[in-house]
């Protein structure tokens, strides 16, 4: 049986989706959206992130696409936080934490105003007011503080009046641009945002990724040269850990799809890289990453000779391993693709989704027991919800103007 062709199997992943969406209702706060706990309570202390605000408006609005009752009123209350307390009415950008008392983190980074970017596009696709002005001001401020035009790259982070820049570049921040950049370009209609994001990605993984054996290099310098032995004193940072993150190999083997599908919607040829790209990263995934340790699950990161570094268990690698095997699938039709698929789904279906409350466990460890050495408690449905809605959308345009056009397979 082939679940990628099964409308019972839509169903399922319909109501996924819905369990998703149920949980995160609890993470509303004042200042935008907190941080759940793994009984899906607010932590206090953490207040409201600007990834973790902007990643419920994108997933609400989502809903709101879907037609799902509240969720455009969440989408809302999320943009009215993003310009009442994120926003730096003095200098620009958008505040990295904020809580009851104001300002949390100052700092301005390139990866969360990412997520700003693709809430905005995500709202302007389904039709929020202020979604589109959100959107015209995020891009031109990571056009004009974050991308460089020589390095075809984004620069990691800046203090809160952009005058001290960080010496770090980094391929996590870069991969959510494209996200975001490729969103944009659906959205606006600009495909100068397209050809941002293809830079980019030929840049990882046409340059680094294939120098390195498929195993992307994260951590650079400002000439952005590679740092291999960066956080190796810290080798389990949420996001900057050491070494080669294998979830970001599914993550950027499904980007060059959608990447190389926006082309060929626009009447172009892309270039072979793409595709084989995506088939290596995807391979090396399952060849490096899944069951490496004599227990089911893919472990979070490996050295750069492909041996596992930290060995837990992440949800989100898990969902990425599933929205790139739904891509390469579509893009290729090959029938070992849709087998992993449905592995991974199995998987996370005995050991990750809790069904009582309808949200996921973030981390196991080696032995798939709950842990809580990267991640504590769960505070994020966005990758979930999009392994939900991958494999029933085409590659181009992506989600939420995929949605806005009535493209799901039902």
């Amino acid at each position: 049986m082939n679940w990628l062709r099964n409308p019972a199997h839509a169903r399922w992943l319909e109501s996924e989706t819905d369990a998703l969406l149920g949980f995160a209702s609890g993470s509303m706060t004042e200042e935008g959206f907190g941080y759940l706990d793994s009984d899906g309570e607010l932590v206090a202390s953490e207040g409201s992130h600007l990834w973790g605000t902007c990643r419920m408006i994108h997933t609400f609005a989502l809903g709101a696409l879907l037609g799902r009752p509240g969720a455009a009123t969440m989408v809302d209350h999320g943009l009215r936080a993003l310009q009442a307390h994120f926003h730096d009415d003095e200098h620009g950008g958008w505040f990295a934490q904020v809580g009851p008392d104001g300002v949390m983190d100052d700092t301005k980074m390139a990866y969360a105003h990412a997520f700003v970017i693709l809430a905005a596009a995500s709202a302007t696709a389904a039709g929020r007011t202020g979604g589109r002005e959100l959107l015209d001001e995020a891009l031109a401020t990571s056009l004009t503080r974050f991308w460089r035009e020589d390095d075809g790259m984004v620069v990691e982070s800046w203090d809160a009046e952009f005058t001290e820049l960080e010496d770090y570049r980094g391929v996590n921040a870069n991969m959510h641009t494209v996200e975001a950049y490729l969103a944009a370009a659906d959205v606006t209609g600009d495909d100068v945002w397209l050809e941002r994001a293809i830079r980019i990605t030929k840049r990882v993984v046409d340059d680094f990724a294939r120098g390195s054996s498929w195993r992307i290099p994260e951590h650079f310098d400002s000439r952005w040269g590679h740092l291999p032995d960066y956080n190796m004193d810290h080798p389990s940072d949420a996001f900057r850990p050491a070494g080669a993150t294998v979830g970001h190999w599914f993550e950027w083997s499904r980007l060059a799809l959608h990447g190389r599908s926006a082309l060929e919607a626009r009447g172009r040829t892309p270039e072979g890289w793409m595709l084989e790209g995506a088939r290596e990263l995807f391979e090396l995934g399952v060849r490096e990453g899944w069951d490496v340790d004599g227990a089911d699950g893919f472990v979070y990161t490996v050295d750069f000779e492909g041996q596992p570094l930290v060995r837990e268990r992440m949800h989100w690698v898990v969902t990425e391993a599933i929205g790139a095997a739904a891509a390469l699938y579509r893009a290729t039709g090959e029938e070992h693709v849709e087998a992993w698929y449905q592995l991974w789904w199995e998987y996370a279906a005995v050991h990750l989704i809790d069904e009582e409350s309808g949200s996921w466990i973030h981390e196991l460890d080696a032995e798939n027991e709950p842990s809580a050495t990267v991640w504590t408690g769960k505070p994020d449905i966005y990758h979930a919800i999009q392994a939900t809605l991958i494999p029933r959308l085409p590659l181009a345009p992506v989600l939420a103007p995929a949605l806005a056009r009535g493209l799901l397979d039902t």
